[in-house]
């Protein structure tokens, strides 16, 4: 069940995509929601997001894809529920091409998923499925799809990585030595340590002293993507 202003949003986003083929700014959801900031549509796109019915695409600004609309979005009788924003009649919502993207649209929260814990000392069981999300600035990420991980143990405190850290993880299966990785040990055991090649072996070594490296044959680690950023609460 979506609330008004969720419910408005959702099918301005979804007009604009059929009638321009992109998204509106967030100045644009501002104004036709009659909202005095953007930080509202934030939470409401998170909210959307959240519950299914939309999808942000990684590493893009304005980029959204409507997945589905809600019944209750379309009020019985009317011939396509079309919205109608809260401002005065002009270009809004008739654009026929892309308009520029603003300095805020690109530095627009990024939704990251976060997939339960990964282990910086004794591996535990592999990464589990999605949980929430958490937003990022664009400017903390790099190419590529991303997901999270909260950390648990010590073994990476002198690569400035702390228990309870979260850290941010490009997915990629490859990485160079000296590269902070997320391996999986023999499909079963997940582990966050730095990659050091060794002629045709796997070094996973740890950035803490009391911990040994472990050595494996290539086929038993999988690289699940590499370190690019982390968040720390005080």
């Amino acid at each position: 069940m979506l609330t008004k202003k969720q419910s408005e949003l959702l099918r301005f986003i979804n007009e604009r995509l059929k009638e321009a083929g992109v998204p509106p700014s967030f100045d644009e959801m501002k104004d036709a929601l009659d909202l005095r900031s953007k930080s509202g549509i934030h939470r409401l796109i998170m909210a959307l997001e959240e519950r299914g019915f939309i999808r942000r695409l990684p590493n893009r600004a304005r980029a959204l894809e409507v997945l589905k609309l809600p019944e209750s979005s379309m009020p019985q009788g009317a011939r396509g529920g079309r919205f109608s924003p809260s401002v005065i009649e002009g270009n809004l919502g008739k654009v026929r091409k892309p308009p520029q993207s603003s300095n805020d649209d690109m530095n627009a929260p990024i939704a990251i998923p976060v997939m339960g814990r990964i282990a910086a000392g004794t591996p535990i069981s592999a990464i589990q499925s999605r949980s929430h999300t958490i937003s990022m600035p664009p400017d903390f990420l790099s190419g590529g799809d991303h997901f999270a991980l909260e950390v648990r143990g010590d073994s990476m405190i002198e690569a400035g990585i702390l228990d309870t850290d979260t850290v941010i993880i490009r997915k990629q299966e490859t990485a160079e030595s000296g590269d902070i990785v997320v391996a999986l040990i023999d499909d079963e055991e997940a582990t966050l340590k730095r990659l050091r090649r060794r002629g045709a072996s796997i070094a996973l070594e740890a950035a803490n002293p009391a911990y040994e490296t472990r050595i494996f044959g290539p086929d038993r680690v999988r690289i699940q993507g590499k370190l690019v950023s982390l968040i720390r609460k005080y």
